[in-house]
Protein backbone atom coordinates (compact mmCIF):
# COMPACT_ATOMS: atom_id res chain seq x y z
CA UNK A 1 0.00 0.00 0.00
CA UNK A 2 1.50 3.10 -1.18
CA UNK A 3 1.01 5.78 1.48
CA UNK A 4 2.27 9.37 0.92
CA UNK A 5 4.40 9.42 4.11
CA UNK A 6 7.79 9.60 2.34
CA UNK A 7 9.03 6.51 1.22
CA UNK A 8 12.61 7.57 2.11
CA UNK A 9 11.63 8.74 5.30
CA UNK A 10 10.66 5.41 6.60
CA UNK A 11 13.27 4.20 4.90
CA UNK A 12 15.84 6.79 6.72
CA UNK A 13 14.15 5.52 9.43
CA UNK A 14 15.23 1.73 9.00
CA UNK A 15 18.61 2.85 8.66
CA UNK A 16 18.78 4.79 12.18
CA UNK A 17 17.04 1.73 13.83
CA UNK A 18 19.91 -0.41 11.89
CA UNK A 19 22.90 1.89 13.18
CA UNK A 20 26.36 0.84 12.43
CA UNK A 21 25.56 -2.65 12.30
CA UNK A 22 26.13 -4.36 8.90
CA UNK A 23 23.30 -4.97 6.35
CA UNK A 24 25.21 -8.18 5.78
CA UNK A 25 22.65 -10.65 3.21
CA UNK A 26 18.93 -8.78 3.11
CA UNK A 27 16.04 -10.64 2.38
CA UNK A 28 13.17 -7.89 1.29
CA UNK A 29 9.96 -10.37 2.03
CA UNK A 30 7.08 -8.53 -0.07
CA UNK A 31 9.32 -6.36 -2.40
CA UNK A 32 8.17 -3.23 -4.36
CA UNK A 33 9.45 0.01 -6.72
CA UNK A 34 9.83 1.95 -3.51
CA UNK A 35 11.54 -0.95 -1.35
CA UNK A 36 13.86 -2.16 -4.01
CA UNK A 37 15.40 0.90 -4.84
CA UNK A 38 16.36 1.80 -1.52
CA UNK A 39 18.23 -1.94 -1.16
CA UNK A 40 20.17 -1.21 -4.19
CA UNK A 41 21.84 2.18 -2.45
CA UNK A 42 22.58 -0.12 0.85
CA UNK A 43 25.90 -1.44 1.18
CA UNK A 44 24.95 -5.39 1.18
CA UNK A 45 26.38 -8.56 0.87
CA UNK A 46 23.62 -10.23 -0.91
CA UNK A 47 19.94 -9.72 -1.44
CA UNK A 48 16.49 -11.45 -2.16
CA UNK A 49 13.35 -9.97 -2.61
CA UNK A 50 10.41 -11.74 -3.14
CA UNK A 51 6.93 -11.12 -4.64
CA UNK A 52 3.99 -12.90 -5.40
CA UNK A 53 2.85 -10.78 -8.16
CA UNK A 54 4.03 -12.01 -11.71
CA UNK A 55 3.15 -8.59 -13.03
CA UNK A 56 4.92 -6.77 -10.13
CA UNK A 57 8.23 -9.00 -10.86
CA UNK A 58 8.15 -8.11 -14.43
CA UNK A 59 7.90 -4.56 -13.46
CA UNK A 60 10.96 -4.99 -11.67
CA UNK A 61 13.15 -6.79 -13.89
CA UNK A 62 12.68 -4.08 -16.01
CA UNK A 63 13.63 -1.50 -14.50
CA UNK A 64 16.33 -2.79 -12.02
CA UNK A 65 17.78 -5.92 -13.77
CA UNK A 66 20.81 -4.49 -15.24
CA UNK A 67 21.62 -3.48 -11.26
CA UNK A 68 21.68 -6.99 -10.31
CA UNK A 69 24.75 -8.73 -9.24
CA UNK A 70 25.51 -12.41 -9.81
CA UNK A 71 24.53 -12.97 -6.16
CA UNK A 72 21.49 -11.89 -5.79
CA UNK A 73 17.82 -12.55 -7.07
CA UNK A 74 14.36 -11.52 -7.69
CA UNK A 75 12.01 -14.53 -6.71
CA UNK A 76 8.16 -15.18 -7.78
CA UNK A 77 6.75 -17.04 -5.03
CA UNK A 78 4.05 -16.90 -2.13
CA UNK A 79 4.87 -17.29 2.10
CA UNK A 80 2.40 -19.97 2.32
CA UNK A 81 4.94 -22.67 -0.04
CA UNK A 82 6.94 -23.87 2.82
CA UNK A 83 9.65 -24.57 0.07
CA UNK A 84 10.11 -21.13 -0.70
CA UNK A 85 13.68 -19.96 0.95
CA UNK A 86 13.44 -23.45 2.76
CA UNK A 87 17.23 -23.41 4.29
CA UNK A 88 18.11 -20.09 3.79
CA UNK A 89 18.84 -16.97 6.37
CA UNK A 90 19.63 -13.30 6.51
CA UNK A 91 21.23 -11.04 8.59
CA UNK A 92 18.53 -8.55 7.48
CA UNK A 93 14.62 -9.16 6.74
CA UNK A 94 11.95 -6.24 5.94
CA UNK A 95 8.82 -6.57 5.80
CA UNK A 96 7.45 -3.24 3.79
CA UNK A 97 3.94 -3.11 3.38
CA UNK A 98 3.46 -6.96 3.83
CA UNK A 99 1.10 -7.84 6.29
CA UNK A 100 -1.78 -5.47 4.76
CA UNK A 101 -0.59 -7.17 1.15
CA UNK A 102 -0.93 -10.79 2.09
CA UNK A 103 -4.70 -10.93 1.78
CA UNK A 104 -4.39 -10.76 -1.68
CA UNK A 105 -1.93 -13.90 -2.05
CA UNK A 106 -2.50 -15.75 1.48
CA UNK A 107 -6.20 -14.83 2.88
CA UNK A 108 -6.33 -15.12 6.61
CA UNK A 109 -2.76 -15.94 6.71
CA UNK A 110 -1.27 -13.16 8.30
CA UNK A 111 -1.01 -13.80 11.74
CA UNK A 112 1.22 -17.05 10.44
CA UNK A 113 3.70 -14.68 8.68
CA UNK A 114 6.20 -14.18 11.19
CA UNK A 115 6.16 -17.55 12.36
CA UNK A 116 7.02 -18.25 9.05
CA UNK A 117 9.86 -15.64 8.33
CA UNK A 118 10.78 -16.58 11.90
CA UNK A 119 13.67 -19.26 10.57
CA UNK A 120 14.62 -16.42 7.72
CA UNK A 121 15.94 -13.56 10.14
CA UNK A 122 19.58 -14.10 11.14
CA UNK A 123 20.05 -10.37 12.96
CA UNK A 124 17.36 -7.92 12.62
CA UNK A 125 13.79 -7.80 11.21
CA UNK A 126 11.80 -4.62 9.69
CA UNK A 127 8.28 -3.91 9.86
CA UNK A 128 6.86 -0.76 7.73
CA UNK A 129 2.94 -1.01 7.98
CA UNK A 130 -0.02 0.93 7.78
CA UNK A 131 -2.48 1.44 10.33
CA UNK A 132 -6.20 0.15 9.20
CA UNK A 133 -8.26 3.34 8.16
CA UNK A 134 -10.98 2.19 6.07
CA UNK A 135 -13.02 0.27 8.74
CA UNK A 136 -13.53 3.64 10.66
CA UNK A 137 -15.60 6.67 10.84
CA UNK A 138 -13.50 9.76 11.36
CA UNK A 139 -14.81 12.91 12.15
CA UNK A 140 -12.94 15.51 10.43
CA UNK A 141 -13.47 16.49 6.38
CA UNK A 142 -10.36 15.35 5.72
CA UNK A 143 -10.17 11.87 6.95
CA UNK A 144 -13.93 11.38 6.11
CA UNK A 145 -13.06 12.04 2.09
CA UNK A 146 -9.45 9.38 2.40
CA UNK A 147 -11.98 7.12 4.29
CA UNK A 148 -14.64 7.63 1.21
CA UNK A 149 -11.46 7.10 -1.36
CA UNK A 150 -10.57 3.84 0.50
CA UNK A 151 -13.63 2.50 0.85
CA UNK A 152 -14.51 3.08 -2.65
CA UNK A 153 -11.42 1.60 -3.71
CA UNK A 154 -12.21 -1.92 -2.45
CA UNK A 155 -15.87 -2.03 -3.48
CA UNK A 156 -14.08 -1.68 -7.21
CA UNK A 157 -11.59 -4.31 -6.22
CA UNK A 158 -13.80 -6.61 -4.76
CA UNK A 159 -16.59 -5.95 -8.13
CA UNK A 160 -13.72 -7.24 -10.11
CA UNK A 161 -13.50 -10.47 -8.65
CA UNK A 162 -9.91 -9.08 -6.18
CA UNK A 163 -9.00 -9.28 -2.94
CA UNK A 164 -8.16 -5.17 -1.13
CA UNK A 165 -5.39 -4.99 1.50
CA UNK A 166 -5.99 -6.00 4.68
CA UNK A 167 -3.92 -3.47 7.01
CA UNK A 168 -3.26 -4.60 10.78
CA UNK A 169 -2.74 -1.98 13.73
CA UNK A 170 1.17 -1.40 15.52
CA UNK A 171 -0.22 -3.36 18.79
CA UNK A 172 -1.28 -6.52 16.28
CA UNK A 173 1.60 -6.61 14.92
CA UNK A 174 3.95 -6.68 17.95
CA UNK A 175 1.45 -9.62 19.34
CA UNK A 176 2.39 -11.30 16.75
CA UNK A 177 6.13 -10.88 16.54
CA UNK A 178 6.37 -11.56 20.30
CA UNK A 179 3.89 -15.22 19.30
CA UNK A 180 6.78 -16.06 16.97
CA UNK A 181 9.32 -15.54 18.88
CA UNK A 182 10.74 -12.17 18.47
CA UNK A 183 11.67 -9.02 20.68
CA UNK A 184 10.47 -6.11 19.88
CA UNK A 185 13.43 -2.83 20.01
CA UNK A 186 11.92 0.03 19.00
CA UNK A 187 8.97 1.14 17.15
CA UNK A 188 8.09 5.00 15.54
CA UNK A 189 4.78 6.17 13.85
CA UNK A 190 4.25 8.63 11.35
CA UNK A 191 1.75 11.11 10.99
CA UNK A 192 0.25 10.81 6.95
CA UNK A 193 -0.46 13.39 4.53
CA UNK A 194 -2.15 12.36 1.49
CA UNK A 195 -1.46 14.52 -1.54
CA UNK A 196 -2.46 14.20 -4.89
CA UNK A 197 -0.54 11.70 -6.37
CA UNK A 198 -2.55 8.90 -3.86
CA UNK A 199 -5.68 10.49 -4.69
CA UNK A 200 -5.42 10.01 -8.17
CA UNK A 201 -3.57 6.83 -8.22
CA UNK A 202 -6.19 4.74 -5.65
CA UNK A 203 -9.02 6.42 -7.85
CA UNK A 204 -7.45 5.30 -11.18
CA UNK A 205 -7.00 1.96 -9.49
CA UNK A 206 -11.27 2.05 -9.26
CA UNK A 207 -11.24 3.25 -12.87
CA UNK A 208 -9.50 0.55 -13.92
CA UNK A 209 -11.20 -2.37 -12.72
CA UNK A 210 -14.55 -0.34 -13.65
CA UNK A 211 -13.99 -1.57 -16.90
CA UNK A 212 -14.02 -5.26 -16.09
CA UNK A 213 -17.54 -5.48 -14.82
CA UNK A 214 -19.97 -6.90 -16.77
CA UNK A 215 -23.12 -4.56 -15.87
CA UNK A 216 -21.97 -1.51 -17.64
CA UNK A 217 -24.81 0.50 -16.15
CA UNK A 218 -23.28 -0.65 -12.59
CA UNK A 219 -20.08 0.35 -13.90
CA UNK A 220 -21.10 4.00 -15.30
CA UNK A 221 -23.14 4.75 -11.93
CA UNK A 222 -19.76 4.15 -9.87
CA UNK A 223 -16.80 5.61 -12.60
CA UNK A 224 -19.66 9.21 -12.57
CA UNK A 225 -18.93 9.00 -8.52
CA UNK A 226 -15.48 8.26 -8.88
CA UNK A 227 -15.32 11.98 -10.93
CA UNK A 228 -17.29 13.28 -8.67
CA UNK A 229 -15.11 12.08 -5.22
CA UNK A 230 -11.57 12.59 -7.00
CA UNK A 231 -12.43 16.64 -7.92
CA UNK A 232 -13.70 16.66 -4.15
CA UNK A 233 -10.56 15.61 -2.92
CA UNK A 234 -8.14 16.85 -5.52
CA UNK A 235 -9.89 19.75 -4.35
CA UNK A 236 -9.85 19.62 -0.51
CA UNK A 237 -5.94 18.46 -0.86
CA UNK A 238 -4.91 21.65 -2.57
CA UNK A 239 -7.31 24.10 -0.43
CA UNK A 240 -5.25 22.58 2.83
CA UNK A 241 -2.09 21.03 1.75
CA UNK A 242 -2.85 17.75 1.85
CA UNK A 243 -5.22 15.25 3.59
CA UNK A 244 -3.87 14.63 7.05
CA UNK A 245 -5.37 11.36 8.00
CA UNK A 246 -3.87 8.19 9.65
CA UNK A 247 -0.33 6.60 10.27
CA UNK A 248 2.50 4.58 9.52
CA UNK A 249 4.48 2.51 11.57
CA UNK A 250 8.19 0.95 11.87
CA UNK A 251 8.75 -1.57 13.76
CA UNK A 252 12.56 -2.96 14.73
CA UNK A 253 12.60 -6.75 16.34
CA UNK A 254 14.83 -9.82 16.56
CA UNK A 255 14.75 -13.04 17.26
CA UNK A 256 14.88 -13.74 21.02
CA UNK A 257 17.75 -15.81 21.15
CA UNK A 258 19.64 -14.58 18.01
CA UNK A 259 20.76 -16.85 15.37
CA UNK A 260 24.37 -17.71 14.74
CA UNK A 261 25.92 -15.26 11.58
CA UNK A 262 25.37 -17.19 8.11
CA UNK A 263 28.21 -18.85 7.09
CA UNK A 264 30.45 -17.27 4.44
CA UNK A 265 31.11 -19.84 2.83
CA UNK A 266 26.71 -20.91 2.81
CA UNK A 267 26.26 -21.94 -1.24
CA UNK A 268 23.14 -19.58 -0.50
CA UNK A 269 25.63 -16.50 -0.43
CA UNK A 270 28.18 -17.68 -2.56
CA UNK A 271 25.62 -17.90 -5.65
Amino acid sequence: METTTAFSSLYEIVGKMHGDLPWGSVLDAGTGRGSLSWLLGLETRRWTAVTGAQGMADQLRSRFGASLREQDRLVLGNWMDPELLDGERYDTVLADYLVGAIDGFAPYWQDRIFTRLRPLVGRRLYVIGLEPYVPYIPVDTAGRIVCEIGRLRDACLLLAGERPYREYPMDWILRQLRLAGFKPLDTQRFAIRYGERFINSQLDMCDQRLRHLKDRGLALALSEHVARLRERALALAAAEGGLRHGHDHVIAAEPDVPQAEPDPGDPCIAA
